[in-house]
């Protein structure tokens, strides 16, 4: 089964940013039936209020964290969004058979329109042609995607059908990948999802030292009203629950949550453990980053490598594509 996803280039990744894509990602590369493609999304990040001076750095920094994370180039294709142009070449023939008004009940336009007032362009109301665009023109047959992406990936297939109904079969329809996946919210707003947005302090980079990461444990939001308001806590047992793999640590966990659930969970306690376990669990993170980050060449030849391959079936697609719209003469 081919597998593709993506992910933006736009600063550092967080914790929830991991357990929300990149372990699923890992997981279905290491399963020998699927054939996985994982992109470095930057045509979707310039959507955003960006420094291009940056970009470059981001673009690098997330393929490296990507290889560090466990992301195999021998398992899985990872390349670069923009190297390959079929992927705008077959948005523009998307949009010729996108209408209107599904675009505008996209959901996920008006939530990032609100955020940047100063800044709706076409680029965010057309991500989701985009978005088929990447999938199609590689004839994906499954996208793991998380519950905010659905709506586009339903677009996706609609797409295929559209375009295969009145063209001529070209395309799979892919269905969703919707894994279980825990809900990290804030650690200053647990009523919030986690988000750079939200200051440093809010959320925690898988690149934090153990140092820093105890300090943001110690000061993130638990209980609070007097006890009254347990989302603070129940959001660390979240977090403690999603990176305990051990049978000691889910035993830790059983007995942190009956606590929590009694009114008589020991924070001291229970923060120090926490950071220490997030912390333990990125080890060979680090020292797998720390080594590629004095090796960027090796980085870059992963995208070429990856590029080389994307390309190949992408033109293919797109030669397909063409003939079918009678535009080969």
């Amino acid at each position: 089964m081919r597998i593709l996803s993506g992910i933006q280039p736009s600063g550092e990744l967080h914790i929830g940013n991991y357990l929300g894509a990149i372990k699923n990602w890992i997981k279905l590369q290491n399963d020998s039936k699927n054939e996985c493609w994982f992109f470095v999304a930057d045509y979707h990040s310039i959507t955003e209020n960006y420094d291009p001076k940056e970009k470059p750095k981001e673009i690098l920094d997330l393929t490296a964290d990507l290889l560090s994370l466990g992301l195999d180039p021998e398992k899985s294709v990872i390349f670069q969004q923009s190297q390959i142009p079929g992927h705008t070449d077959l948005t523009w023939i998307f949009n010729t058979i996108t209408p209107l008004g599904e675009l505008e009940r996209m959901t996920q336009y008006k939530d990032k329109a609100a955020s940047q007032k100063q800044n709706i362009n076409v680029g965010l109301f057309d991500y989701p042609v985009l978005m088929a665009a990447d999938i199609l023109i590689y004839k994906s047959e499954a996208v793991p995607v998380g519950e905010d992406q659905v709506q586009h990936l339903e677009l996706t297939r609609e797409t295929a059908r559209r375009f295969n109904d009145r063209f001529g079969k070209v395309f799979p329809e892919p269905k969703p990948l919707l894994t279980e996946t825990p809900r990290i919210m804030s650690l200053i707003d647990p009523t919030k999802k986690m988000s750079k947005s939200g200051g440093e302090k809010s959320y925690i980079a898988i690149s934090d030292s153990p140092e820093t990461i105890q300090e943001k444990i110690k000061t993130a939001v638990s209980d609070t009203g007097g006890g009254k308001d347990k989302r603070g806590g129940y959001n660390l047992l979240e977090i403690f629950n999603a990176f305990a793999e051990t049978k000691e640590e889910k035993s830790d966990y059983s007995n942190y949550k009956r606590y929590h659930e009694e009114g008589t969970l020991k924070y001291a306690e229970f923060k120090p453990a926490l950071a220490n376990l997030i912390a333990n669990y990125f080890a060979d993170y680090r020292k797998k980053r720390a080594e590629l980050s004095g090796n960027p060449d090796y980085v870059k030849k992963v995208l070429a490598d990856g590029a080389q391959k994307a390309s190949a079936v992408a033109a293919k697609t797109l030669q397909e594509v063409k003939q079918k719209l009678g535009l080969i003469i």
